[in-house]
């Protein structure tokens, strides 16, 4: 795969997990970075003094994408900072999980907003920059169980099938301005989000992936940084499972 030297990729909830692998893989193939981080202050500092081991520039900017203001600053720092955006990953995300009887109206919002209304913001800001460089790779994350659905989850699963609506719609509106836009469903991965589940839970989904393993940050990262990649440059409008065989 190609080299990014010279490219600004931005990538929302950055500092942990799935988000810090991304930062780290698309910085080794020489992208600078900008990268928001909600409230772990220690977990940003880590990943930022990461990411400049490796030689590229890089940013961590707090705040909730969630937020407009917040959303276009996150932006503006890979514009006025570091010359552009050519790269951006919507991975921010956040979970309240419940059977649908009883969740509560506040905890589906927040993960609509967050998820869904934040990946949106963030697109919204960036489409100009990149329209004016007639150039740009748009990642959004969504998830396996968008595809397939999962009880108690429903505002989740709701939030990550609608990034893919978006994200089919947007390619169609900007195929022809040199802007790709995908998704990336994963699977199963090894992260603290799912550190928590109970072991039974963990079993039962180890039981349905053909891979016969969780898939690892890394894993995922890798699927992104080759849809950020220009060679990736006539696939649009798609999401790509990366999750063991676990969907089909």
């Amino acid at each position: 795969m190609g080299s990014m030297t010279g490219k600004t990729a931005v990538v929302t909830g950055g500092s942990r997990g799935i988000g810090r692998a991304i930062c780290l893989e698309l910085a080794r193939r020489g992208a600078n970075v900008v990268f928001s981080y909600a409230g772990n202050t220690a977990a940003a500092e880590k990943t930022l003094a990461e990411l400049k081991e490796l030689g590229v520039e890089a940013r961590a900017v707090q705040g909730d994408v969630a937020d407009p203001a917040a959303a276009k600053a996150l932006i503006d720092t890979a514009v006025k900072e570091l010359g552009g955006i050519h790269i951006l990953v919507n991975n921010a995300g956040i979970t309240r999980d419940n059977l649908a009887m009883v969740l509560k109206e506040e905890d589906f919002d927040a993960v609509i907003n967050t998820n869904l209304k934040g990946a949106f913001l963030c697109m919204k800001a960036a489409i100009r920059p990149m329209m004016k460089a007639r150039y740009g790779r748009i990642v959004n994350m969504s998830s396996v169980v968008a595809l397939r659905g999962n009880p108690g989850q429903i505002n989740y699963c709701a939030s990550k099938a609608g990034l893919i609506g978006m994200t089919k719609s947007l390619a169609k509106e900007m195929g022809a301005r040199g802007i790709t836009v995908n998704a990336v469903a994963p699977g199963y991965i090894a992260t603290d989000m799912t550190a928590a589940l109970p072991d039974a839970a963990r079993e039962a989904m180890l039981s349905t992936i053909p891979a016969n393993r969780p898939g690892t940050p890394e894993d995922v990262a890798a699927a992104v940084a080759f849809l950020a990649s220009e060679e990736a440059g006539y696939i649009t409008g798609q999401v790509l499972s990366v999750d063991g065989g676990m969907g089909m």
